[in-house]
């Protein structure tokens, strides 16, 4: 439908009304599409800038941000200023999943800056804004006048009762044991991010297959809202080598390239190719002194056709391995005395050192975001990449989105096989050191994770390991690669990383460098990696084959205790006294939920828990006629002493049931302080304790 200069179409899907309008805000961009989906809606924009960045380097200069406004879900943001502040996680993971879907699209030599920003501007639980996100990116860049080079779109895959949910909600997911990001063109899959719970390899297949059916219907409608549109494709121009010296150093440089034997190991063609370059940056850069980037980029065009030549023509990798092959693994637990658990993971080049620390839970993470109530993470997995790890010079600073998301896959890896809280109820944050990297740093980490939460003693339900696999294509012939090393993640076809126990997938994540791969293809990396998996397990569980049956000795104990709604106030005491009394004394830390009548005692001190919680038992249990109390003297009066048998319980021994000898002034027997042993002989009408001292030894 068009309206003077708005383009707007509505499609029914499911039981809610998807809308795709534009023209009618943000005209200033070159595209902006307004997508609603129910009462979820998101202002997707993109930005093309005039001017070719110079510099070369083969680096598409996208940005993606996504933000999130509070007042979407009706809320005011918390904390001091009040306002939305830096991207959170998910904002973050959402920013990766609109880039990893949309570079790839881009034309090769494509070096004008190009900002797509999304603005969440409602949010309903019903609809989860980053899908539609990405169809609007896809959708602002095709009307910016840009040549995308094939459509696309995503979609949300969940699995509840045996049967697959589009975009399933928050409730939804709740009982679902798949939470898939997939996105797809007409002709296969091109990224994908997501969660499962412990589910086998041929219902992933199947998800591949109907999230692959979904996707065509949003292509449609995508391809209908564009047409109508009808915007003129701009021409760009597209960065180009200067030809000349790309056909001097092609001479200079190609045929030594070619030299390097397909039975070299790889240190000896690191070597050579490490040589090959010194001696064409000196043989060059004094004519082309600010053609550095360039000359390097020719350089790996020919490092990645020899490579890929290898594999296709010798079925040799750059390391000599086979399609299949594994790189050597060790393992190593309990390295790191102080840290509650810790486990060193190295596969080939690659070696990730992983800490785990208990916590009560006070430590648990508030997620502040667009959902009506808070949300507390008691599990979290952080992931740092310092410059060493890659032999690099560069500054700290926080964590980098790459980082931070994968991270978050690490952590979708792992959730699964973690104990429940009812059972464990400790806040675990597992952090992964990347100490070496040559591919798949996050896949190390999560084996990394699952050694050190093993050697923490956290009752895991069976460890989970993770593997990246790769493809090379060329013309009619594919193969894939087990294991892939960065240089083939640089320069090969596919990066698709597959966590999972021996029998179930539990995370994947996949992206693509060419267009979209065939679910024949993916259903064959998945098999590839369960059998890697299988391999990796058997070495991880020869260190270390279950969980430690004790934890350390720095862990915090921790109790949980339920508590009927009647005594919360009789342990909580006026003002608090009875709870913070029992602390002090103790050493320990009390945690209230009145809303699941739950109390969780916590310390470093073992027997202050034990005796805390003896505490609170008692205090649950009421006190019991006819049981010996050790209590504590409060107040003397001429006719007795009042004595504290339970924290804020105090009760009456009469002088003369002081003792079993004649008491004639009871600050002869007793004084304000004293630990005395009395037996609770009645509780009256009034609802008070009569205590005794007498037949007690």
């Amino acid at each position: 439908m068009k309206r003077g200069n708005v383009i707007r179409i509505e499609k029914k899907i499911g039981d809610e009304c998807l809308i795709l309008e534009t023209g009618k805000v943000a005209k200033k961009s070159d595209g902006a599409v307004w997508v609603q989906y129910g009462e979820t809606i998101v202002l997707v924009t993109a930005v093309i800038s005039s001017a070719v960045e110079e510099g070369g380097g083969g680096f598409l200069p996208l940005i993606v941000d996504y933000r999130e406004r509070a007042y979407a879900a009706g809320k005011i943001p918390g904390g001091f200023f009040k306002r939305e502040g830096a991207p959170s996680s998910e904002e973050i993971l959402s920013c990766r999943l609109i880039d990893r879907s949309v570079r790839p699209l881009f034309p090769k030599g494509f070096r004008n800056k190009v900002q797509i920003v999304v603005t969440v501007l409602s949010a309903s639980e019903s609809n989860w804004p980053p899908i539609l996100s990405i169809m609007g990116a896809y959708l602002a860049l095709s009307i910016s006048g840009l040549s995308l080079s094939e459509t696309i779109a995503g979609t949300r895959v969940g699995r509840i009762d045996n049967r697959f949910v589009a975009n399933p909600s928050d409730e939804e997911l709740e009982k679902s044991e798949l939470n898939l990001v997939i996105v797809g063109s007409k002709d296969g899959l091109v990224m994908m991010e997501g969660e499962a719970c412990k589910v086998e390899d041929d219902i992933i297949a199947g998800a591949f297959q109907q999230a692959h059916s979904w996707i065509q219907e949003l292509i449609e409608i995508e391809e209908e809202f564009i047409s109508a549109v009808g915007k003129e494709k701009k021409e760009f121009s597209l960065y180009e080598i200067d030809v000349e010296m790309k056909k001097k150093v092609v001479a200079f440089a190609s045929g030594k390239v070619k030299a390097i034997g397909n039975n070299w190991n790889k240190e000896e063609k690191n070597a050579h190719m490490e040589k090959i370059k010194e001696e064409t940056l000196e043989e060059f850069l004094t004519e082309y002194p600010d053609e550095e980037n360039d000359i390097l980029d020719i350089l790996n065009e020919f490092k990645k056709e020899r490579m890929r030549e290898f594999i296709i023509k010798d079925g040799k990798r750059w390391d000599l391995r086979g399609s299949d092959e594994i790189r050597s693994v060790s393992c190593e637990v309990g390295m790191l005395p102080c840290a509650h658990g810790s486990g060193l993971f190295t596969r080939g080049e690659t070696q990730a050192l992983v800490a785990v620390a208990l916590g009560t839970r006070s430590d648990e993470q508030r997620i502040d975001g667009l959902r009506k109530e808070e949300i507390f993470k008691s599990f979290m997995f952080h992931y740092n990449f310092p410059p060493y790890s890659t032999g690099e010079v560069r500054f700290l600073r926080g964590p980098a989105r790459r980082e931070v998301g994968h991270g978050l896959l690490a952590e979708k890896a792992i959730v699964s096989i973690l104990p429940d809280s009812s059972s464990f109820p400790y806040t675990v944050r597992l952090v992964s050191d990347v100490l070496a990297s040559n591919g798949s740093s996050s896949m190390a980490s999560v084996c990394g994770g699952t050694l050190a939460l093993m050697d923490a003693g956290v009752p895991i339900s069976e460890p989970v390991a993770g593997v990246g696999i790769g493809l090379i294509r060329e013309e009619d012939k594919t193969v894939i690669l087990t294991d892939i090393q960065g240089m083939e993640d640089y320069l090969g076809d596919m990066d698709f990383k597959i966590c999972g126990t021996r029998e179930a997938v539990t995370a994947l994540q996949l992206d693509m460098k060419v267009s979209g791969v065939s679910i024949e293809v993916l259903e064959e990396a998945l098999s590839r990696a369960k059998k890697a998996r299988v391999f990796i397990l058997d070495q991880m569980e020869a260190v270390i084959k279950e969980p430690r049956s004790q934890l350390s000795s720095h862990a915090p104990r921790i109790t949980t205790l339920s508590i009927p709604a009647d005594k919360i106030g009789e342990l909580i005491g006026p003002g608090g006294k009875v709870i913070k009394g029992i602390m002090k004394e103790t050493g320990v830390g009390i945690d209230i939920d009145d809303a699941e009548g739950k109390v969780t005692i916590s310390g470093s001190d073992e027997e202050g828990v034990k005796r805390a919680v003896d505490i609170a038992k008692s205090i649950i249990r009421g006190p019991e006629v006819g049981k010996i109390y050790s209590g504590k003297v409060k107040r003397v009066t001429n006719f007795g002493a009042f004595v504290e048998i339970t924290p804020g319980k105090e009760g009456l021994v009469h002088i003369s049931r002081l003792s079993d000898k004649f008491v004639k002034n009871v600050s002869d027997v007793v004084k304000v302080g004293d630990e005395i042993k009395v037996k609770l002989t009645e509780i009256d009408e009034m609802g008070r304790l009569n205590l005794s001292g007498k037949g007690i030894s």
